[in-house]
């Protein structure tokens, strides 16, 4: 019988049932994968940070090499009034690379497959870049949605689209992520369901398939993970900076 590849997003409680009110706050195993990322994340990088040598271990190498990543990811985009903000997009690009690689792990909890989850990062991305935009710069933040060199007749329209853009960032951010772990997943499971359902003889072009699809997710875990941040980068760098 062949599995629903839907099947593996299924969110289920863990332990008792907990109720806030009318809202269920229970422990879940989407809850339990971001608790085992950001222990995971925390195991690492202690362990790599502890003991500083100049002949690195391949722990050390590894958060070297993360943080001129995102460092040198953040210069490049939003510049160095963006530094303060190091420690805030260091966390979030390793705590959604960490979900989309812990979600490739055969009968684990991808959590980064769940709009709810992309939805409230990205929007607390938001707010945050907006706040930041109004305390740096007041109503001046404001001339974000005026771009300069419009003839006075288009400006209307104009500020109408850049405000409806601006609104969609959101819902454009978790989308992409949550859309491309997804569908990569899904069909992940819809290769390794016709390997099982073909067996020995007609399963070798598929488990070639899934193979080659699971080394291109890595790679496509890790992208969304670096786009997920960048943008992040982009959107304070406008906030910042306040160039249109």
């Amino acid at each position: 019988m062949a599995t629903n590849p839907m099947h593996q997003f299924e969110v289920y409680r863990i332990g008792p049932e907990i109720k806030l009110g009318a809202i269920d706050i229970s422990f879940t195993n989407a809850s339990l994968f971001m608790v085992i990322s950001s222990l995971a994340i925390l195991l690492i990088f202690n362990l790599g940070s502890k003991k500083n040598s100049l002949l690195p271990s391949k722990v050390q190498l590894l958060t070297e090499l993360s943080y001129s990543f995102v460092s040198k990811m953040i210069s490049d985009t939003a510049g160095s009034k963006a530094k303060p903000y190091f420690a805030f997009i260091f966390s979030l690009f390793m705590f959604v690379l960490f979900c989309n690689m812990f979600g490739m792990i055969p009968y684990a909890f991808t959590v980064t497959s769940h709009i709810i989850v992309t939805f409230i990062l990205a929007s607390f991305i938001f707010i945050a870049v907006t706040i930041i935009g109004f305390m740096k710069h007041g109503l001046g933040y404001l001339k974000l949605f005026v771009p300069s060199g419009v003839p006075t007749i288009l400006l209307p329209l104009i500020v109408i689209i850049e405000v409806i853009s601006y609104l969609s960032r959101p819902v454009s951010l978790s989308v992409r992520l949550f859309a491309n772990m997804m569908a990569g997943h899904t069909m992940m499971k819809v290769f390794g369901g016709f390997v099982i359902s073909l067996g020995i003889v007609g399963g070798w072009l598929p488990l070639s398939f899934s193979v080659a699809l699971t080394g291109l997710e890595i790679l496509v875990a890790f992208l969304q993970a670096y786009v997920f941040a960048i943008l992040t980068c982009i959107y304070l760098n406008d906030a910042l900076n306040l160039h249109h």
